[in-house]
């Protein structure tokens, strides 16, 4: 009989980490399927979703577009690596709309991933959330953002939790990074020291192990990804 070819769902598969994130589990010889805005050519199949105001509207989408995509297969790890980063302190004229923008797209995607895998994921699978560094602690210049993944955080614990929803033996980690080397930070802040920065295909890698059940961290875990002087090491905050 032929081994059967592990599957996952990358969501934000065709942004900066997302597009890293499917070529690698792709050369481990990953079926893989992204979700976003717009699609992903490295990637077997994709699911595009449409850019609505309404997450009611959105999550249904999901839910549609991967029912019909995987009709009676499942996956064995979902991984959301959707996100942005948007500033503001208290006094900042669009911080309503930078919070708004943030829960977009840090919350709204955590959720749908989170029920993603509830419906569509093996028992005994992966679900890897993206959440920060920064948001342990207060973020006074960036409200939105730590709101935001403050929020996923609190996510993880409670999908690690019995009854969560989620198949059995599931393990759900956070990613926790401080500045990932993408083209966009480089574009922004051309000046900054680029070795203090993780790079993408490291969390690939890392993502891709774990999914493989190698060092896999115990559910609920928030891994720090920090890098220093060109080398990036993973830290679990203490529970």
């Amino acid at each position: 009989m032929a081994a059967t070819i592990p599957r996952v769902l990358v969501y934000g598969g065709k942004g900066a980490l997302g597009s890293v994130v499917v070529s690698h589990f792709k050369a481990r010889n990953w079926w893989v399927a992204s979700l976003d805005l717009f699609a992903n050519e490295d990637a077997h199949a994709n699911v595009v979703l449409s850019n609505t105001e309404s997450w009611t509207q959105q999550g249904g989408e999901v839910e549609e577009k991967v029912a019909e995509l995987l009709k009676e297969d499942k996956v064995d790890a979902v991984v959301c690596v959707a996100g942005g980063w948007a500033g503001g302190n208290a006094a900042a004229k669009n911080l309503v709309q930078s919070c708004d923008l943030m829960w977009k797209q840090s919350v709204w995607t955590s959720v749908m991933a989170a029920q993603i895998a509830s419906k569509f994921m093996n028992d005994g699978g992966l679900l890897v959330l993206t959440g920060a560094k920064a948001a342990l602690e207060g973020t006074p210049g960036m409200l939105g953002y730590g709101l935001a993944k403050a929020a996923v955080h609190q996510l993880i614990h409670s999908l690690s939790c019995p009854k969560s929803g989620l198949p059995s033996n599931s393990t759900v980690v956070g990613i926790l990074p401080i500045t990932l080397d993408t083209p966009a930070n480089r574009k922004a802040m051309p000046n900054a020291d680029f070795s203090q920065w993780t790079p993408l295909e490291f969390v690939a890698n890392q993502v891709i192990d774990w999914s493989e059940g190698k060092e896999r961290p115990a559910s609920s875990s928030l891994v720090q990804l920090i890098t220093a002087e060109g080398e990036t090491k993973m830290v679990p905050v203490d529970s």
